[in-house]
């Protein structure tokens, strides 16, 4: 409303006017609402850039639209633009958000490719991903992963794991990783138990 209002008032919207809305709406759990303004950017001659396409990702997650978050990831690439890892972290969350765990790892392994540091998000999102997936073997790998890369898996990723390995009916695996966790200095909490 108040982008409109904006013209109304011989005001024209700019790049980070447009910024701002789609961020909006990322926040307000409006995807459809973010897609339009980020296509209508490119109609009144506006160039989305990076912040625009990270939003709308954003949005796309937060809104369980995995297809939407992958195509304007795609997207991005098309225009020259480079992703970041704020941009590969929402597409990853909203591939674990639609249980498309092969989807999470391709992008995972796609960050390293172009030279992007996966952080403790990535991975938390990855192995929730494959938790979903019933991919127990997959979360085992990721875990381990993360501390390899000198990251510090927390409560989210251990809870993960061990509901991968739950689902997976491997008790031994879950009992390991509960272990773990104390050893680690994390409180396991209802979910872990």
């Amino acid at each position: 409303r108040l982008l409109q209002q904006m013209t109304c008032r011989a005001l024209t919207p700019d790049e980070i006017s447009y910024n701002a809305a789609i961020s909006a709406c990322e926040k307000g759990k409006q995807w459809e609402e973010a897609l339009r303004l980020l296509q209508q950017m490119t109609c009144r001659a506006l160039t989305p850039d990076e912040i625009s396409y990270s939003a709308a990702i954003s949005a796309c997650e937060k809104g369980k639209q995995w297809e939407e978050a992958l195509r304007l990831l795609q997207q991005m690439t098309c225009r020259a633009l480079t992703p970041d890892e704020i941009s590969y972290n929402a597409a990853i969350s909203a591939c674990e958000k639609g249980k498309q765990w092969e989807e999470a790892l391709r992008l995972l392994q796609q960050m390293t490719c172009r030279a992007l540091t996966p952080d403790e998000i990535s991975y938390s999102a990855a192995i929730s991903a494959c938790e979903k997936g019933k991919q127990w073997e997959e979360a085992l790998r990721l875990l381990q992963q993360m501390t390899c890369r000198a990251l510090t898996p927390d409560e989210i990723s251990y809870n993960a794991a061990i509901s991968a390995c739950e689902k997976g009916k491997q008790w031994e695996e879950a009992l390991r990783l509960l272990q773990q966790m104390t050893c680690r200095a994390l409180t396991p909490d209802e979910i872990s138990y």
